[in-house]
């Protein structure tokens, strides 16, 4: 009887012991998988943020550009303003466009210093254009549009400076999860994002 009984129980401590030796490399696992998971699903939300301010800070960009092309169309409607001259002001915007930074380009400063200089130069001379002419003294529409050009102007190193906060979490979290991003992103080109800051750094 003590004999059967001795038998029962070993063979139960050994069922004991072959679960639990079978489950602790599974716990093991489950508990790697959550970690990468968690990595992986953080990483995503950065480059969700990161290109959600990137489309706000282009398009007001690219209001405040519309906004230049109505002030042209005010001033050619008015006629106080030569045809060539229009058409050239209308052309230097449409290079402004397509000469904007991208978020790889950027890493050349010079592309965003050269953007800048042509936007500045267009803000400030069609500001006083439409300044000088003796119709803005009373046409709102004219004011409105030169309001709108100042403010997006002015938002531009707002956006630039919530870009790079956002971008250097980034890549911080980049750098210090480098490891396990390489093991579950293998198609991804994990780097360093550039950044305003340093692109216009003298």
């Amino acid at each position: 009887m003590y004999k059967h009984c001795f038998i029962g129980i070993l063979i139960s401590c050994c069922s004991i012991l072959l679960y639990n030796c079978s489950e602790k490399p599974d716990h093991e696992d489950t508990a790697n998988f959550t970690k990468a998971d968690s990595v992986t699903d953080t990483y995503l939300q950065f480059q969700d943020s990161i290109l959600a301010v990137w489309n706000e800070m282009i398009s007001d960009d690219n209001l405040k550009i519309d906004a230049m092309h109505d002030v042209l169309h005010e001033l050619q409607i008015s006629g106080s303003v030569e045809q060539d001259e229009i058409k050239s002001y209308e052309e230097r915007l449409q290079q402004l466009k397509q000469s904007r930074y991208t978020q790889k380009t950027m890493a050349n400063e010079d592309i965003i210093q050269e953007y800048d200089f042509a936007s500045n130069s267009l803000v400030s001379e069609l500001i006083s254009l439409a300044e000088s002419q003796r119709q803005f003294a009373y046409n709102s529409t004219l004011q409105k549009l030169v309001d709108n050009i100042r403010l997006a102007d002015q938002r531009v190193n707002n956006y630039r400076a919530e870009y790079d906060r956002i971008t250097m979490e980034y890549n911080d979290f980049v750098e210090n999860n480098k490891e396990i991003l390489d093991d579950t992103n293998s198609d991804s080109t994990l780097v360093k994002k550039p950044l305003f800051q340093v692109a216009t750094e003298e």
